[in-house]
């Protein structure tokens, strides 16, 4: 008796891109021409800055269960730094990936989503017991709603704004508190229950502001874009401010930013509604 062969369809649906126990990516990727191939292995560079952001992230968390408050707001600080950085790496190079994407927010949500939050309440908020852990967790999961939600809605939305605050911001302006307050203690009282409630509230605040609808201008189109010489006058001032005090100032430039958000959805609203009479 001769073995009948196998249906075509049995042996497609058989992958042998996976056997074994070795580790593996393999992508789909359209070519130039249009066609659909695909490819395995990651891209080095822009894969290996996000690893050193997420090494970050990390490492701040140890810092602050620690109690090294400093250390762990310099690697938060670092993380933010290597976030901006692999993407535009992956850009300049033509390695872009829906791995490299996925991996990416899954480092933010680590260094800024997870890290802030424990830096927080390690410093301040576990006086509070359950009602500062709670605080803390509302925004790590508003962290992970906002980073979610920004990976269904690539080349959806407007690139020119983001729709709540970016979760990097977000977590500057964490970090910069903690910052201002390490070195002002005498106005931050981590023993008074006010100081403790307003952390509460700027947590939680600050994680509903993520997953808002609130639109913030992404600055990315200004890359090659021209602006007015003029410009550069209040540039001058932030950076001389940021100087001066570095944690008051970079604190100061987040919280405009952070208010500049409803001014731009108010005007976005407006020219909605002049298009649409």
């Amino acid at each position: 008796m001769t073995n009948s062969p196998k249906p075509d369809s049995d042996l497609n649906n058989r992958d042998h891109s996976f056997d074994g126990i070795t580790f593996e990516v393999e992508e789909e990727e359209q070519t130039h021409e249009g066609q659909k191939v695909k490819r395995r292995g990651i891209y080095l560079w822009p894969n290996l800055i996000t690893t050193a952001a997420l090494l970050s992230g990390f490492y701040s968390i140890i810092a602050s269960m620690n109690g090294n408050f400093n250390q762990a707001i310099y690697a938060i600080f670092l993380a933010a730094l290597l976030d901006g950085l692999d993407g535009r790496v992956a850009r300049a190079i033509g390695a872009q990936s829906a791995f490299g994407e996925q991996y990416d927010s899954l480092s933010d949500l680590l260094a800024f989503g997870v890290a802030p939050a424990i830096l927080m309440y390690s410093w301040s908020l576990h006086d509070l017991g359950r009602i500062g852990l709670a605080c803390c967790f509302i925004y790590t999961a508003c962290a992970a709603f906002r980073l979610a939600r920004f990976n269904v809605q690539i080349g959806v939305v407007d690139k020119r704004y983001f729709i709540g605050i970016a979760s990097p911001l977000a977590a500057v302006t964490v970090i910069s508190m903690v910052w201002v307050g390490r070195d002002f203690p005498f106005v931050f009282d981590l023993k008074d229950i006010v100081v403790q409630v307003v952390n509460c509230i700027v947590m939680v605040s600050i994680g509903l502001l993520m997953i808002s609808n609130i639109k913030y201008y992404s600055f990315k189109q200004m890359d090659r874009k021209r602006v007015p010489f003029v410009v550069m006058l209040p540039v001058v001032l932030i950076f001389a401010a940021i100087t001066y005090n570095i944690p008051v100032g970079i604190l100061i430039v987040s919280i405009l930013y952070i208010l500049s958000g409803f001014i731009t959805t108010l005007l976005a609203k407006k020219n909605d509604s002049k298009i649409t009479t």
